[in-house]
């Protein structure tokens, strides 16, 4: 799944890419992909609309139509891609954005778990999955001592505390097991047991990662390309994930790969020893 260094880099090349255009028509192929309003509603309510910004919060993009913003989310393989008018399609696109100067937003789904909303701009702060988001890993308000209370309440593994959006917003499995690697915090201590030295590290690495993996346009471990087809380069930065039995960087022990809350977790078994 892309997450915030992958979606923050789709939204900066779309920025770029479809500001300021205006959408003609808009062929919805897949209807299941637009959750609200109607099919025929959204694809009414956007002829004609003007494209202001492309704004991010977590892992959903927010594309600023003035009154309306369409809100998209890439779940496990959405991506976007700008085309020239009349160049084929793939079997996978299901949604194309028609727009002045012959060109086309297109959004390809091979997963097809993608969502859209379609919401009035001064209604967002009721649209409970943004409201519902932790701050974002470089706001300010990221600290030591917000994981500290938020941690408080939470009897589970630090792993699953920082993979869930409410308490922060934007990291994934990916940059989890970077950030818990680089902060030598086993994945399945407990979050509400850790010290404050293990929390400043935490965060310090959380910005770390997140900041490193932004400027190399992200993570393309699987399909993530951004607004110009071009894969990112942090996947060559990586020191755990998917290096399942390579030697450790800082030690040289092998890198091992476990499961927690479901999900593959990579780690370092003498540099991020398990809590007795």
């Amino acid at each position: 799944m892309p997450e915030l260094p992958e979606v923050e880099t789709v939204r900066r090349s779309l920025q770029t890419l479809v500001t300021g255009r205006v959408i003609g028509r808009v062929d919805v192929r897949l209807p299941r992909i637009v959750r609200t309003p109607s099919v025929d509603e959204f694809v009414a309510d956007l002829q004609g609309a003007t494209i202001v910004d492309v704004h991010r919060r977590g892992k959903y993009l927010l594309i600023d139509l003035g009154g309306k913003t369409l809100i998209s989310h890439l779940r496990m393989e959405g991506r976007y891609g700008v085309y020239k008018a009349g160049e084929g399609v793939t079997a996978h696109t299901h949604v194309i954005f028609h727009l002045d100067g012959e060109k086309e937003l297109r959004y390809q789904d091979v997963r097809q778990f993608g969502t859209m909303d379609l919401l009035p701009t001064s209604g967002l702060h009721d649209f409970a999955p943004l409201v519902q988001l932790g701050p974002e890993p470089l706001q300010k308000e990221f600290t030591s001592r917000y994981l500290r209370d938020a941690f408080s309440r939470r009897s589970t593994s630090v792993k699953a505390a920082l993979l869930d959006q409410h308490m922060v917003a934007g990291l994934g499995n990916i940059y989890v097991d970077e950030i818990l690697f680089r902060a030598k915090v086993h994945p399945m201590h407990s979050a509400e047991t850790l010290s404050a030295r293990a929390l400043r590290c935490i965060v310090d690495e959380t910005r770390n990662v997140i900041s490193d993996a932004i400027a190399h346009g992200g993570s393309s471990v699987k399909s993530y390309v951004n607004g110009y087809g071009e894969q990112g380069q942090y996947q060559f930065a990586l020191n755990v994930y998917g290096k399942t039995g390579e030697p450790c960087v800082n030690c040289g022990a092998s890198i091992v790969k476990m499961k927690v809350v479901g999900r593959g977790t990579h780690f370092c078994p003498k540099c991020q020893r398990q809590p007795r």
